[in-house]
């Protein structure tokens, strides 16, 4: 895929995945043009002035996923969306069901319906570890979220339109992780953790952005594209943030699981792996792209499912330390 000629909008580009998103995509792709699209005007201001992304090829909308309104006029001339706006924090969520709803179920109708009205190629949509086998409602408003995706394929019709999703696990040090937290709790030699027995699936935000790259350059609609990544206890990462801090047990949190799923074991009768990756096709794929995904790898075993627990992907407490060190650096250096 030639991105050169592309005009990318990002839906919350003013977030961790936007800017990181946006600075790749300009350093290394080459864009005619990225839209950033939040509803934020200071984060937006911030990006402009001091953070780095004074570039000519940026246009800084302000607006909001539930104006479809505003999403018909951001989407027009744009050849590839990003939806990555979201309501995301799980008690945020709980103590706001509706506003979660219409930011996170009602605003990716809206990103979907300007997309094919105005003829948008591409829409990728960033889903959660936390859409399979919900139990809070942030993950049903994403699990929703992924089948107004994957179903809308169907709404485009004879239009170029392709729709498509990522699903992944917890990105080590974006806002609202474990790792800012941690980092602040150090001084104070407690570090807080809900349950000694959780466990979580682990990337980088560097990661996730090269896999969302990789699922739009591959995508063919339809699809939810999830990563081989690894986990880790949230015991090991403690120990790995601050050896000798004494380990606090506070009590699953509302909406909180003990281990994270990837891909349930009703999906893996869709499900077709491959090398780095797992790409669960739609129960009706035949509708719109067939079973192309099937020539390229193979079938999960009838049963499978993938999660936090029984991955095959460690990090003990070295693999989490080396893989922390650069988001601390990074971190430590934003606050500076």
């Amino acid at each position: 895929m030639d991105w050169t000629n592309k005009v990318v909008l990002v839906t919350g580009g003013t977030g961790s995945f936007g800017k990181k998103f946006i600075r790749v995509l300009l350093d290394e792709y080459n864009p005619a043009k990225v839209i950033v699209y939040s509803r934020d005007e200071l984060k937006q201001h911030e990006m402009l002035t001091t953070g780095g992304f004074n570039d000519p090829r940026i246009r800084y909308f302000i607006g909001d996923v539930r104006d479809k309104d505003r999403l018909m006029r951001a989407t027009y001339g744009v050849d590839v969306v990003v939806h990555s706006a979201a309501l995301k924090q799980v008690p945020a969520c709980e103590y706001n069901p509706m506003e979660a709803i219409k930011t996170n179920i009602l605003g990716s109708a809206n990103v979907i319906d300007a997309s094919i009205e105005n003829g948008v190629e591409k829409v990728l949509a960033l889903s959660t570890d936390k859409a399979v086998n919900p139990i809070n409602l942030y993950g049903a408003t994403k699990l929703a979220a992924e089948k107004l995706m994957v179903q809308s394929n169907a709404y485009a019709g004879g239009r170029n339109t392709r729709i498509a999703c990522t699903r992944y696990g917890n990105v080590v040090g974006s806002r609202g992780s474990v790792v800012p937290l941690f980092i602040k709790q150090r001084p104070t030699g407690i570090l807080t953790i809900t349950d000694a027995r959780m466990t979580r699936f682990w990337m980088s935000l560097e990661q996730g952005v090269r896999f969302v790259i990789h699922a739009i350059e591959n995508m063919q609609g339809g699809e939810v594209f999830v990563p081989k990544i690894p986990s880790m206890k949230m015991t090991d990462l403690a120990k790995a943030m601050a050896p000798d801090a004494e380990i606090k047990i506070i009590g699953i949190r509302p909406g909180e699981k003990l281990h994270e799923s990837l891909i349930s074991e009703d999906e893996a009768r869709t499900t077709i792996e491959l090398e780095n990756m797992f790409v669960v096709q739609p129960a009706g794929a035949d509708l719109w792209f067939g079973r192309a995904w099937e020539d390229k790898g193979s079938p999960v075993v009838d049963g499978f499912t993938y999660t936090s627990e029984n991955n095959t992907q460690w990090l003990d407490v070295e693999g989490i330390m080396a893989f922390i060190k650069p988001i601390e650096e990074e971190l430590a250096n934003a606050e500076k």
